[in-house]
């Protein structure tokens, strides 16, 4: 049987991983602009389009998977697109190559006042960083959930939200999802979109 010392090291430093992140005063106000930003996008009538690589790409279908659906309450759907649909990744991937295969799908559905969401452990992705200079060009609002001082994605975004302290990827994405969390419930809350709980 595996030693539990494994086990309550690895929630050691998952606890410690976002203390440390929440105890941050300019993190949490990054965290809060991008309530902001999340909640004038969906309140004027925009999407949320976001996008991630890998296990990124898992946490950004979730996230928009709890816009349409919901996230602990019932509430209208609001509109949010992940941009992972494989048939048009791998299209774009054979056609363009891999590093456009966000920046593609951008030019494609994004509007003035639409929000685009990257999410990227290292920051440097060459399919993100087109995605946003390509967000730019359209005039879309970005914010960015990063790790490891924010790489070359860092300067891109209008929001960048950077867990400063997380010794593995998997640290940076546990992060991540809790932001996407705080941020969907803030998001309800603001826009007084609460309604009974779920079961």
């Amino acid at each position: 049987m595996i030693s539990t010392e494994i086990l309550r090291r690895h929630f050691a430093e998952a606890s410690t991983t976002q203390a440390e992140f929440a105890a941050d005063p300019t993190n949490l106000e990054a965290v809060a602009r991008f309530v902001d930003l999340a909640s004038r996008t969906l309140g004027a009538g925009g999407r949320l389009l976001v996008c991630g690589n890998g296990g990124s790409m898992a946490d950004a279908m979730h996230f928009s998977a709890e816009w349409t659906g919901r996230f602990r309450r019932d509430r209208r759907a609001l509109p949010a697109l992940a941009l992972s649909d494989p048939v048009e990744i791998t299209a774009i991937a054979n056609d363009f190559g891999f590093e456009h295969v966000f920046a593609r799908q951008v030019e494609a559905q994004a509007r003035a006042g639409d929000l685009l969401v990257l999410l990227s452990t290292s920051g440097d992705s060459a399919n993100l960083l087109r995605a946003a200079e390509q967000a730019k060009e359209k005039d879309v609002l970005t914010v960015a959930l990063l790790g490891r001082g924010g790489g070359k994605l860092l300067p891109l975004v209008d929001v960048p939200i950077v867990v400063p302290r997380a010794p593995n990827p998997d640290g940076v994405q546990e992060v991540h999802i809790q932001v996407l969390h705080a941020c969907i419930e803030a998001v309800e809350h603001r826009m007084n979109l609460d309604s009974t709980p779920s079961a």
